[in-house]
């Protein structure tokens, strides 16, 4: 399994299914707000907020609630004061888990999160725990159909992309610092380049491989958990085989 791609796909194809039941559009929402309170309303100047509202077209979050979100966040709208807390834990078979979450009530959130946890054979740990196992990076998939990889590579490298895997059998991953993701995004779309996937990410130091009931556990217990609407995002260090991903 080509880690983080197989993984991105099935959360692609997972949030197309969640955006039918407005789940996607509460979860960006919810980053709208935190994003545009951090760092203010205007785009230009808020790469965070951009990037939502990358997500938000993605998505097809109505314009309406966009701008109500933006004002919420900037306190010219009375809203929800998000809370941005992270969880780390173990899945069956021991792999590494992080969880991110926005949440208005950080007990009942400990609580979910917690028995989710439980439910599927995992448990939640100290903070620090799994942490150190992951990097931030930017993320950016491309199809490798139709694609000159010299002219992929050149574009992503020059830009300042710190890497760009080929042996995903379909795609080409790049990878970035935090800092150069935005630029790098640009410059392959500028190489008329079309981007698959992109996003600001952890990225595992190394994958562990589980496999029969305990990899069936592991993709039950993220389900739950990117289920759960307090929480925004779930990272594994989980190398599952490709026939049972492909079984979802």
């Amino acid at each position: 399994m080509s880690g983080h791609s197989k993984w991105a796909n099935i959360k692609h194809k997972k949030g197309a299914e969640d955006a039918k039941r407005g789940k996607v559009f509460t979860k960006v929402v919810k980053e709208i707000i935190v994003a545009a309170r951090l760092g203010g309303g205007d785009p230009a100047t808020n790469p965070r907020l951009r990037g939502v509202l990358q997500k938000a077209k993605s998505a097809n979050l109505p314009k309406d609630n966009v701008e109500r979100a933006i004002k919420k966040g900037t306190g010219d709208l009375e809203g929800s004061n998000y809370e941005e807390i992270s969880y780390e834990g173990y899945g069956p078979g021991g792999v590494a888990v992080l969880v991110e979450s926005l949440t208005d009530n950080k007990n009942r959130t400990v609580a979910d999160v917690r028995h989710i946890f439980n439910k599927h054979n995992g448990n939640l740990g100290e903070n620090g725990c799994v942490g150190w196992m992951f990097d931030k990076k930017g993320w950016i998939s491309v199809a490798k159909e139709g694609v000159d990889e010299d002219t992929l590579m050149m574009a992503a490298l020059d830009a300042g992309a710190e890497d760009v895997k080929t042996d995903d059998a379909a795609e080409f991953e790049i990878i970035t610092a935090p800092d150069d993701f935005e630029a790098v995004k640009a410059a392959i779309e500028k190489a008329s380049i079309v981007i698959l996937d992109s996003e600001v990410t952890m990225l595992p130091q190394n994958y562990a491989r589980i496999i029969g009931k305990e990899a069936e556990q592991m993709i039950k217990l993220m389900d739950a958990l990117d289920d759960n609407d307090d929480v925004q995002k779930v990272y594994t260090n989980a190398d599952i085989p490709d026939e049972v991903m492909d079984a979802l």
